[in-house]
């Protein structure tokens, strides 16, 4: 038997704080001097205005997001995420995820599907926190067989 949860983070790409990604960039993953000034150039400096039947809004500076449709985005993405790999190991869940794109999922014996299903909800939950934490929200899809 297996039991799977399926995580859609909406807006994932668009709640990335510019400052926890790169404190993660340098702590978790070792990128110092001019690598991380390079990642800290890329994502600063963003705004962006709207243009509507001649009438122009004043500019907003963009805190946090990352870049949509560019690889460079994905693989951002995923490091700024990789925190939810342990907290399914945790809770002895597995964890396939692509950018905003999550499953956590769980195998057991038929017998063991009570205990296997409050295990999953414990990491839910436990992911749900760290979403908070992070700024991301997301919808949830729970499916079994």
């Amino acid at each position: 038997m297996s039991a799977l949860c399926l995580l859609a983070l909406t807006p994932a790409f668009d709640t990335v704080d510019h400052e926890l990604l790169l404190l993660r960039l340098e702590r978790q993953f070792g990128l110092r001097g001019v690598v991380l000034e390079w990642f800290r150039s890329y994502l600063s400096g963003k705004t962006f205005r709207v243009v509507f039947s001649g009438c122009t809004s004043s500019v907003i500076y963009i805190i946090c997001s990352l870049p949509q449709g560019a690889v460079l985005g994905l693989l951002l993405f995923i490091m700024y995420t990789a925190d939810l790999v342990p907290i399914a190991e945790k809770h002895d869940a597995s964890l396939h995820a692509f950018a905003d794109d999550t499953q956590l999922y769980l195998h057991c014996r038929r017998a063991d599907t009570a205990s296997a299903a409050a295990r999953l909800e414990r990491c839910i939950t436990d992911v749900g926190h760290w979403m908070s934490a992070k700024a991301l929200s997301s919808t949830w899809t729970r499916l079994s067989c």
